[in-house]
């Protein structure tokens, strides 16, 4: 008899089944980056210029030609012009109302359609922003659906819904409908996404969970760089919105053929309906499953009764439950370092990640090469990160890509602007950093955590990381049109910072995982020697118990 449930998932193997499921998921992250990332060619920075009412044209001045004593301080020089009043004769500012746009890169922009300069540029920032604000939402709300009401309902339903809005809010014909129609989009991103994830994870052979967990942000990257190329011979924003919605039709029979996860059906208990998948899973991968009363035994076995009525509570409960526990992360010493530290990289990671992502039309004359030759230099970030940790620890790592991020962008910001090949090189080096340090905390904060509030722990980091992908827009675009260099030097100090706080961590690389937080704080996390009785090297099941925890808590960074 088979005795555990990811022993009967090895038994089964990688087949056909499997793919059924892995290569829909990964196409899914392909369509859902395309949304998450348009913003640097939906709603860019343009050039304009003011054009006075037709009325006032023959007397007009533009602004800049004016004394600069004239100007106010809050106006900039395409935002006014000057009329000579007929009757007076005195020369009067004006605010401009209407303005002209350079199209030569782009023939329709969110920025030019609703006309986002002097005073609304900010809804340039929003415009992405929104969307990372629906994720905020989305993701606590969709991991609760999600253990509720299954993994394959999720999936499909917010699959529908994703691509339909999409879709419809290439015709939205007013700024605030479309801005709506962002956060929407962002709260469903998590149902396919976050859950599409943890699907893929759960129906895994056990021993590919690790490099599923890399493999599928690899499509990420990838819908980066096709949303260059495709951005590159689109120039109108209706269009291009309306073809990176239209793809994700492709992926919606899918994932009505694919099953739920037979993991949760037997926590559930669904065993009936688990069997049977199970068996189907067999038959599809050409594997002889035992016999169905030994394997209904391992469901009922591996089910633990007060799972399933901690499941059953209301999302009412789960809130309230939340807040009154999120307290003990800042209980004792030890623990409140480890969060305090954790909270800090990963809202500067995610800020950075973002940012350096949206930056082409700051940092590059050619956006369309910038975003491909991003989402490149990702794939080797992604995976190079989990062999790096296996060799050389999680700490020093982390410290590492986070200290060459920000001496890159740093650097970046004494660069002259003629030399564009080397401030793009520094950029992209900055960002393969910051990806693998992004990385890395998701597999160093899992293991720092006690398993006692391991799922508080990384699940409140990961709602400030979205604090930092909301802020990340208004950095580039809202304080980089005032001062241009400052959202390189933003960035570059922040990584520096959280690099540097990450030196107060203990290196968790040998070390066997905290299952209380009395056991963590009887520890000497500060020392670092062989001699201490505490560091050893993990069993085989603790090591792949923090595999298994590395895979599990990628999910929430989409």
């Amino acid at each position: 008899m088979i005795s555990k449930l990811d022993d009967l998932l090895t038994h089964i193997g990688t087949g056909k089944w499997s793919y059924m499921h892995i290569l829909p998921l990964c196409y899914s992250f392909w369509i859902v980056v395309m949304q998450a990332m348009n913003g640097a060619f939906m709603a860019p920075k343009l050039n304009f210029s003011c054009r006075p009412p037709a009325h006032a044209v023959d007397r007009a001045t533009p602004i800049s030609a004016l004394n600069e004593s004239v100007i106010l301080s809050n106006v900039t020089q395409d935002c006014a012009y000057s009329a000579e009043d007929p009757v007076t004769g005195e020369v009067e500012e004006q605010k401009c109302t209407e303005w002209d746009f350079d199209n030569s890169t782009f023939s329709s922009t969110v920025t030019s359609e609703f006309e986002l300069v002097c005073g609304w540029e900010y809804l340039r920032a929003l415009y992405t922003s929104i969307y990372m604000f629906g994720v905020f939402f989305g993701s606590p709300l969709n991991g609760f659906l999600a253990d509720k009401y299954g993994r394959k309902p999720l999936v499909l339903i917010g699959a529908l819904a994703f691509v339909f809005l999409a879709t419809i809010s290439t015709w939205l014909p007013n700024l605030s409908a479309l801005l709506v129609a962002r956060f929407l989009l962002g709260l469903l991103q998590p149902n396919t996404a976050n859950t599409g994830y943890i699907l893929a994870i759960e129906v895994a052979e056990p021993r590919f969970r690790t490099a599923l967990g890399i493999m599928l942000f690899i499509p990420w990257a990838m819908g980066e760089m096709f949303l260059g190329g495709l951005a590159y011979l689109i120039r109108d924003w209706r269009t291009l919105q309306l073809t990176v919605s239209v793809i994700g039709v492709v992926m919606l029979p899918f994932f009505w053929f694919m099953d739920e996860s037979p993991r949760w059906l037997a926590v559930r208990g669904d065993h009936d309906r688990a069997v049977k998948i199970l068996q189907k899973a067999g038959k599809w991968n050409k594997v002889s499953l035992p016999p169905e009363n030994e394997v209904m035994a391992l469901m009922r076995q591996e089910l633990p009764p007060t799972k399933v009525k901690c499941e059953d509570r209301g999302m009412k409960t789960v809130v309230k439950s939340f807040f009154q526990n999120a307290a003990i992360l800042f209980r004792t010493p030890k623990l409140r370092l480890i969060t305090s530290v954790m909270y800090l990289d990963y809202l500067v990671l995610a800020m950075v990640y973002y940012g350096l992502s949206l930056s082409g039309g700051n940092l590059s004359s050619d956006p369309f090469v910038y975003m491909v030759l991003s989402g490149l230099m990702e794939i080797p970030a992604y995976t190079g990160a989990y062999p790096l940790v296996a060799k050389f620890g999680r700490r020093i790592p982390t410290v590492m890509c986070c200290f060459v991020s920000g001496a890159a962008l740093l650097v970046l910001t004494g660069v002259p602007k003629g030399y564009s090949t080397v401030i793009v090189t520094l950029a992209l080096v900055g960002k393969m950093a910051i990806t693998a340090a992004y990385q890395i905390a998701i597999f160093f904060s899992s293991e720092l955590f006690p398993t006692e509030v391991r799922s508080r722990g990384v699940g409140t980091c990961f709602m400030l990381s979205r604090v930092g992908s909301m802020a990340a827009p208004f950095i580039t675009d809202f304080l980089g049109s005032a001062y241009p260099a400052s959202p390189s030097i933003v960035f570059g100090v922040a990584s520096l910072l959280a690099g540097t706080a990450t030196l107060a961590l203990p290196e968790t690389l040998g070390v066997a995982l905290p299952d209380t937080i009395a056991h963590l704080e009887e520890r000497n996390i500060g020392a670092t020697s062989s001699c201490c009785k505490w560091m050893r090297r993990p069993s085989e099941k603790e090591e792949q118990q923090a595999e298994k925890l590395y895979s599990e808590k990628q999910e929430a960074k989409i």
